[in-house]
């Protein structure tokens, strides 16, 4: 049943929302950006973060207009068995409203019929009555959790459905592998001692899986899983609940994020205030736009969590004015953190992960190793608690996969196998391999474009015109996206067509 299928939980305010989606977006992501920056140059790097975060914003109100339809339908089902028990013969919405106007002058004699017209005006009433007790339920109110599996199942037909999973599992499978690596692979790098001696130039010392890391005992691998096993235990049963379990974890995560990019900001801006940055970016580079293409795609990645993040939000009336602040800023941090990145540090010094910058105890602006040490953390904090998000969407997911209609999961695969099957395969996969390189490549590519651009232009398509069909021409979604003109949609599109190329280009261009 629907309803079984789109749990919501409990609910928490626009600002605990807000925060949710900050965290979700800014990952890995941000902080391969610098040095994406700095390879395709600051003028086509300011020009092209600027259109792919409007972009993602877009069809992130697309997500949004396509939950609120599928609310919608979702009660009108309810209402539509309804009408076929009292009237034996169901109705659209739009010729059940043609009806009741017709006749609005009638006298409703039939004890049943009075109870199901007193049901549908509380059902569909736009305003508030003023008993407290008793809210009335606006059409397109999100008060269910539809995840974009479910959502796929109504709009689409089959095999868009399938395409659609094929999709959003790859992504969020390897998402969870990614963050399941890469957290081990950061604390093995961190606590691993190795042994520097400022020099200039500074020597260069070759690491390997099979380089001691605690004395001849432990290498480097063995610490990895051992760091990877802690991860699993630790953030591993999470997904057996609902997201807002991660509460405090979250709003301690978010201030973390916001100092260690406030002191990475400051370190590189008092480097180059202090004659002392040595970073001249080129204007543009265009052999490097594929690449900084992908990041940017990944960096503003999160259409696939939307359901589980907004719908427990408690007022939703400026929905789009709030997601459009989280991107505002969001956007304002990359800007800022890439650009005093590419004008502190030479471009070819720049790390793939930024924090990495300011871990040399050789270099007096990263002389203090308390900073160090919290910024080389940072990618921790941030990779784990996305993990039990992702997690629970590909939980849900899943769910809704294998659901049949009028089946009921017993408790032991609701509770048990589901949460099983989400976390036991990246967790064996980032077992079999360390390479973040070859995770990602698979993951963010084709996947990720898909997710970002071309789902959420296609729902909210099919979205509108099931709206149309069942609820008439003139019913009013007060979720609907600003971008409602159909020649956004065919844009986007376009766009997401022309995003799978550049990331085609981008591998080819890799493996020449």
């Amino acid at each position: 049943m629907a309803g079984d299928m789109t749990e919501t939980g409990s609910l928490y305010s626009p600002f605990m929302g807000l925060i949710y989606i900050f965290n979700l977006i800014v990952g890995t992501g941000a902080l391969t950006m610098p040095k994406a920056f700095g390879a395709a140059g600051w003028l086509i790097s300011l020009v092209l973060i600027i259109l792919l975060g409007f972009f993602s914003y877009m069809t992130t109100t697309f997500v949004v207009e396509t939950m609120s339809v599928a609310n919608a339908r979702l009660r009108w089902k309810t209402r539509e068995k309804q009408n076929e028990r009292v009237h034996g013969t169901p109705y659209s919405y739009y010729e059940r409203m043609k009806k009741d106007d017709a006749h609005s002058e009638d006298v409703i004699e039939d004890e049943e019929e009075n109870q199901a017209e007193e049901e549908r005006k509380a059902l569909l009433a736009p305003n508030p009555i003023n008993d407290p007790k008793r809210r009335r339920v606006d059409l397109y109110d999100i008060t269910e959790r539809v995840e974009m599996g479910q959502m796929a199942s109504m709009f689409f037909n089959k095999v868009g459905w399938y395409l659609f999973y094929l999709c959003i599992v790859i992504y969020l499978y390897g998402d969870l592998a990614i963050y399941a690596a890469a957290v081990p692979k950061s604390l093995r790098d961190i606590t691993c001692p190795v042994n520097i001696t400022c020099t200039k130039p500074p020597k260069q010392i070759n690491l390997t899986n099979s380089s001691p890391c605690w004395g001849t005992a432990v290498n480097r691998q063995n610490a990895y899983r051992v760091y990877l096993a802690g991860f699993s235990l630790l953030l591993g049963p999470f997904v057996f609940f609902n997201v807002q379990k991660t509460k405090y974890l979250q709003l301690l995560t978010s201030l973390m994020r916001w100092i260690a990019f406030t002191i990475m900001i400051i370190l590189a801006m008092t480097r180059i205030t202090h004659g002392k940055g040595e970073g001249h970016p080129v204007m543009e580079h265009i052999t490097s736009v594929p690449n900084l293409f992908g990041v940017c795609v990944y960096s503003f990645m999160c259409q696939h969590s939307l359901p589980s993040l907004v719908t427990p939000i408690k007022n939703k009336r400026h929905l789009s004015l709030l997601v459009f602040f989280d991107f505002f800023v969001i956007l304002l941090f990359y800007l800022v953190l890439s650009f005093t990145g590419i004008f502190c540090f030479k471009n070819k010094d720049i790390k793939d992960i930024y924090t990495l910058n300011f871990m040399d105890k050789c270099d007096p602006i990263t002389s203090a190793k308390e900073i160090g040490y919290f910024l080389g953390l940072f990618p921790v904090f941030t990779l784990s608690t996305n993990f039990p998000i992702i997690a629970i969407t590909l939980r849900n997911n899943l769910k809704t996969l294998f659901h049949r209609e009028g089946y009921t999961y017993p408790w032991v695969i609701d509770r048990i196998f589901f949460p099983l099957l989400t976390i036991l395969p990246p967790i064996a996969v980032a077992f079999g391999t360390d390479d973040l390189e070859f995770l990602v490549g698979v993951t963010g590519s084709y996947a990720g474009a898909g997710i970002q651009y071309l789902v959420p232009a296609f729902l909210v398509y099919s979205a509108r015109k099931e709206q149309r069909i069942l609820f008439g021409p003139g019913s009013i979604n007060k979720h609907t996206s600003p971008f409602r003109h159909s020649f956004w949609v065919y844009f986007v599109l376009l766009w997401g067509t022309l995003a799978i190329i550049f990331v085609t280009v981008n591998h080819i261009l890799t493996k020449s």
